[in-house]
């Protein structure tokens, strides 16, 4: 996987907002010189985050790498804005004060444990972010989470409620439990010279 450099960083962040300017009628993206990059191509899962005031105004992602990172960005920034159901679309007047985040993810590898206790052992807080399926039931949650739920039983608990699951479904040693590690970075980052 190529690195992504700051510079490409800086131009991600600046795609995002402006493909969901676009749709609220902004025409900004002419005004985005096209930018190519070795790593824009790479098929790379991402997730685009969206707060306003600090908090969660949508979040919308695709966790494995099927997608190109550029294809990515720009899809997820628009379901972010406008198909996150746990929110009504975002409006221009709403952009202003919006913030973005971008959170590039490794390819998911499969933890291995012999129970629960073994399981929460192998997760590191604030690295790991975690898939947990089983059947058709399905939820991720990103390594930042950790932040909002520090405790891993609890966040554990809060994932398999996501996934439509009874909470304490993780102690079944039946269930899927998958690890990947992110690269994240915002505007409000980049606004602060990292």
């Amino acid at each position: 996987m190529s690195p992504i450099s700051m510079e490409d960083k800086r131009y991600l962040l600046q795609l995002a907002r402006s493909v969901i300017l676009d749709q609220l009628g902004e025409k900004s993206s002419g005004s985005l010189p096209e930018r190519r990059s070795p790593g824009f191509m790479e098929k790379r899962g991402c997730f685009v985050t969206l707060h306003l005031s600090d908090r969660l105004r949508g979040c919308i992602g695709i966790i494995e790498p099927i997608k190109s990172l550029i294809a990515g960005v720009k899809e997820n920034a628009i379901h972010a804005g406008f198909h996150d159901p746990r929110f009504s679309p975002v409006t221009l007047h709403e952009m202003e004060n919006i913030t973005i985040e971008i959170s590039i993810l490794t390819k998911p590898v499969p933890l291995v444990f012999e129970n629960a206790d073994d399981l929460k052992k192998l997760l590191k807080p604030g690295v790991h972010g975690v898939i947990l399926s089983q059947g058709y039931c399905r939820a991720t949650f990103l390594p930042q989470v950790w932040k909002q739920l520090p405790g891993t039983e609890d966040f554990l608990g809060h994932l398999c409620q996501k996934a439509g699951m009874e909470k304490t479904c993780w102690k079944d040693t039946k269930i899927t439990v998958e690890v990947y590690e992110v690269s994240v970075f915002s505007e409000k980052d980049m606004n602060r010279g990292l």
